[in-house]
């Protein structure tokens, strides 16, 4: 047996094991629940919740991996999962689409999506029931991310992980489940992984760091700035670009993911929002909207500013899961509240 494992070694290192000797095999359980979250202050929203939890909980694998996810419909209406960027190569009915790849999963069913994870970097999963409902107004998405076997160089320096997914909410179909998703409604709350500023949270960083940011577009455009530094942009729609680029703003458009570096060496405050002017506020009150404050360590809390008092959330851009490798990570500052028949 000893002798097996190390020409086993041997084989990897010389090169001669094919790339899929080296794939794990992952199982992941997923749950869609019918809760309520606090999108901003005064707006509650029904969502049907991957988990419970908006976003939904980071799926994390391999490239190459072998994955296989199983979810249960607990909810009312009919669903789906697809996997947005995956190439579904010899899978196609995983692909989530009802009607076209499968059925769509009913009340108190469950569906086992399997297929292999060859397509890298920051990928999304979403509903494709009725999706200007189920995706634009319901938050059923989350972040899908696939670590590539051979990262880019300025990969391997990254000290710090966030994941912001964008979205926007129309107050109005707040309360009840199979409304809106029509055109021209009016979307007057814009997020960052489900809250509006001032719910939204500070991203905390110390002076030296290497911060990625994954961003992505869940619901609609967004026009990223950060204050203070510049962004190099690596990646699009998970894969490395030939020629990163320097920006201060970078556009997205729903569905798409850039990430972007930052070397975190300006210390202070600095807000970090929506460019595109309305998605700052709250139903036209600003501010509000698509905002964050990038926090350096060792900066003084003024008295006056607006989170002195803010309750720290250490998980809600994803950054402590990001740390722990690959699996299914559930974020518990992102769950929602059950109706009272289930409690």
């Amino acid at each position: 047996m000893q002798r097996l494992g190390l020409l086993i070694l041997a084989l990897a290192l010389g090169g001669l094991l094919p790339a899929g000797a080296w794939a794990e095999a992952r199982h992941f359980d997923m749950t869609i629940e019918e809760v309520t979250i606090d999108v901003a202050p005064g707006l509650k929203y029904k969502v049907w919740a991957y988990n419970g939890q908006v976003p939904g909980p980071l799926l994390r694998v391999k490239e190459g991996d072998d994955v296989e996810v199983t979810v249960t419909n607990n909810t009312t209406l009919s669903h789906t999962i697809h996997w947005h960027g995956m190439y579904q190569t010899n899978s196609w009915r995983s692909d989530g689409v009802p009607n076209v790849t499968q059925k769509a999963v009913e009340p108190g069913e469950s569906f086992t999506y399997r297929f292999v994870a060859d397509k890298v970097g920051t990928l999304w999963y979403h509903c494709h029931v009725n999706v200007p409902e189920h995706v634009g107004l319901r938050a059923m998405w989350g972040p899908f991310i696939i670590d590539p076997k051979e990262p880019i160089p300025i990969e391997k320096e990254v000290t710090k992980d966030a994941i912001l997914m964008f979205s926007g909410w129309n107050p109005e179909v707040a309360q009840e489940y199979g409304k809106g998703g029509v055109p021209g409604e009016p979307i007057t709350y814009f997020s960052i992984n489900g809250k509006s500023f001032p719910t939204t949270q500070p991203l905390r960083v110390k002076k030296g760091d290497v911060l990625r940011l994954r961003l992505i577009a869940a619901t609609l455009d967004v026009a990223f700035h950060p204050h203070g530094h510049d962004m190099l942009v690596t990646h699009k729609d998970g894969l490395p670009l030939a020629s990163p680029y320097e920006a201060d703003v970078i556009h997205l458009s729903p569905g798409e993911r850039y990430d972007v570096i930052m070397r975190m060496n300006n210390p202070g405050r600095w807000i970090a929002h929506d460019h595109i002017e309305h998605h700052t506020s709250n139903n036209g009150k600003a501010p509000g909207g698509s905002v964050l404050v990038i926090e350096y360590e060792g900066i003084k809390t003024d008295d006056w500013y607006v989170w002195k008092d803010k309750a720290y959330d250490a998980g809600f851009y994803y950054s402590e899961s990001m740390t722990k490798g690959p699996g299914i990570h559930d974020v518990p500052e992102h769950e929602g509240r059950f109706p009272e028949l289930r409690r």
